[in-house]
């Protein structure tokens, strides 16, 4: 069946213009200033923003942490995910200590298959490292994950410098990409142990723990790491101006460097952590914490010179009573935001309609630059001939409040309470088929795996 999107402003990384959009069954097959077809059902989209569907490429769903299981697994979180514009989205899989890769794996094809809402993808978390799991690293391109993740921090997961260094050598030979959770485990411990003796067991004491150079000193440590490899890397949900100078310092050195920061981060702030609300402020835990307004002007100015990358949400959503397994204990409270359902309004709102990024940026971080970097594109990430026809139809007239009670989500709320967007998205359409209509989800667990290639960005 043939569609033809008419009258609609189609939006690039380069910027927008007046154009139709046909497509046929799966795929756009003419993007062009004026398009006739006699067969297609015709689609008014006048006054409509026409962009690519959004890729979050840093999802947890159905993820076993911290004595509990995220609020939100594959099919409420692809349901949020598609809302919110996200057309796909790449999580993680992650096997446990002492667990093969292509165990890892085969648990997250498990939860996802026939599950799914939307298009995904899986990268690989590395948590530990020997000879099966570097024979293993060949086993997953074949399967079509071409990106893996490492942390610096979290005891169950967390890799030391030595065993950074020779998982980096390995990716390099194939041509991987890694993205790096970066904060300083040892002294975050030892600041939190003084933190218990002292008595201090409220929410404000998680971000006290957990500064903004204990970031930039890991962000500082893995380049270095990067550069003894002389390979590129992602710094995943950076937060704050001292991290993004470790990253400018790296550059200079002539590093390549792929920065993802997340919406909390531009619009959230540590002083939630203050709250005499406990669960308002427990609402809000997640690592790296919230940084100030300062870091949120810095990091949208780097957005808007291209020097962040993607625009991810880490969501990893948890609900309220999951929230209380941590009152009287700020480090036993589930760390992670709901945030895939409202990433694209907020990032229109309080970024596009207040002059701060462009459209074409927005689209960038949004849709183009996660598809590239992850091997995607052009299958996604673009509106042209031959791609996947993934379309966000974004009506800019159509303001309206973010409310917890209409989320799809499973959190049960949503950090964003109360605020009002700039427009909204009217629809989604996945691979060619409606599947979001006014804030209706209509698609079914139809989601596809995608196989990814090497980095293109």
């Amino acid at each position: 069946m043939k569609r033809l999107f008419k009258g609609g402003t189609v939006v690039s990384g380069r910027g927008t213009k007046r154009a139709d959009v046909l497509v046929e069954g799966e795929k756009i097959i003419a993007v062009a200033r004026c398009i006739n077809d006699a067969d297609a059902q015709v689609i008014d989209v006048s006054g409509m923003l026409l962009m690519p569907g959004f890729i979050d490429a840093h999802t947890h769903f159905d993820l076993d942490v911290a004595g509990t299981t995220t609020a939100d697994d594959f099919a409420s979180g692809s349901m949020a995910a598609l809302r919110g514009g996200t057309t796909t989205v790449i999580d993680f899989a992650c096997p446990n200590k002492g667990e093969t890769l292509q165990q890892g794996l085969a648990l997250w094809r498990q939860k996802a298959e026939g599950k799914c809402c939307c298009d995904y993808g899986f990268h690989m978390t590395i948590d530990d490292w020997n000879d099966t799991i570097e024979r293993q690293i060949d086993e997953m391109y074949a399967a079509g994950i071409s990106s893996f993740k490492m942390y610096m921090t979290y005891p169950a997961m967390m890799l030391d410098d030595e065993t950074i260094y020779r998982a980096l050598k390995k990716l390099k030979e194939k041509g991987g990409i890694c993205g790096v959770h970066c904060e300083n485990s040892g002294v975050i411990n030892a600041l939190t142990a003084e933190a218990k003796s002292a008595g201090a067991m409220g929410v404000g004491s998680h971000y006290r723990t957990r500064p903004d150079y204990l970031e930039a000193e890991a962000v500082a440590r893995l380049l270095r790491i990067a550069q003894a490899v002389d390979v590129p890397v992602v710094i995943v949900h950076l937060t704050c101006t001292a991290a993004l100078r470790e990253v400018e310092n790296a550059r200079r050195r002539g590093q390549k460097v792929y920065v993802e920061t997340c919406p909390q981060y531009l619009l959230l702030e540590q002083s939630a952590y203050d709250s005499d609300d406990w669960i308002h402020a427990a609402r809000h835990v997640c690592a790296p914490p919230l940084r100030t307004p300062s870091d949120q002007r810095v990091l949208w100015a780097a957005l808007r010179r291209g020097e962040i990358q993607t625009v991810s949400t880490d969501h990893c959503s948890f609900t309220t009573e999951q929230k209380e397994r941590g009152r009287g204990d700020f480090t036993a409270i589930p760390g992670g935001l709901p945030g895939v359902e409202t990433r694209g309004e907020l990032l229109y709102s309080a970024g596009v309609a207040t002059r701060r990024i462009s459209l074409g940026t927005m689209c960038k971080v949004l849709s183009e630059n996660p598809a590239k970097l992850y091997g995607m594109y052009p299958r996604k990430g673009t509106i042209r001939a031959g791609s996947d026809a993934d379309i966000v139809v974004y009506d800019p007239q159509a303001d309206h409040m973010l409310r917890a009670e209409e989320m799809v989500g499973r959190a049960g709320y949503t950090p964003y309470e109360g605020f009002i967007t700039r427009g909204s998205i009217a629809q989604v359409w996945l691979r060619g088929e409606l599947a979001v209509d006014d804030g209706t989800v209509l698609a079914h667990a139809n989601g596809k795996y995608i196989p990814r290639g090497k980095c293109n960005l």
